[in-house]
């Protein structure tokens, strides 16, 4: 069974930063897009980055461009997503989730995939 594993979501102050990671038990990434995702409470889910199977092709929201970068190494079957600059709005659960044959458009824009992590919870406070 596939899993999908977030890590690295905490508590930081406005104007912090955060590195968020993506494991996937996926045998091979190669032909998956992946998706950052996050859902605030009372909000719907937004895609927030997305990053294509091997060109590296990505999307950003709007809300996050310049500050958020999303990267991924196939080799460790992991992705990442750099969070620097943080606002409070940008506190929500954080989903990373991946889907075969998709562009990174219709991955964040659409916002289903076929396999999901749990989520990390990433608060901006002072």
């Amino acid at each position: 069974q596939v899993q999908v594993v977030e890590s690295g979501g905490g508590l930081v102050q406005p104007g912090g930063s955060l590195r968020l990671s993506c494991a996937a038990s996926i045998f091979t990434l190669d032909y998956w897009t992946i998706g950052w995702f996050r859902q605030a409470p009372g909000k719907e889910r937004e895609g927030v980055s997305c990053i294509s199977s091997s060109d590296g092709n990505t999307y950003y929201a709007d809300s996050v461009k310049g500050r958020f970068t999303i990267s991924r190494d196939n080799a460790k079957r992991t992705a990442y997503l750099q969070m620097n600059d943080l606002k409070p709005e940008d506190t929500a659960v954080y989903y990373c989730a991946a889907q075969a044959s998709i562009t990174v458009q219709g991955l964040c824009v659409r916002t289903t995939a076929k396999y999901w992590g749990q989520g990390t919870q990433v608060t901006v406070s002072s």
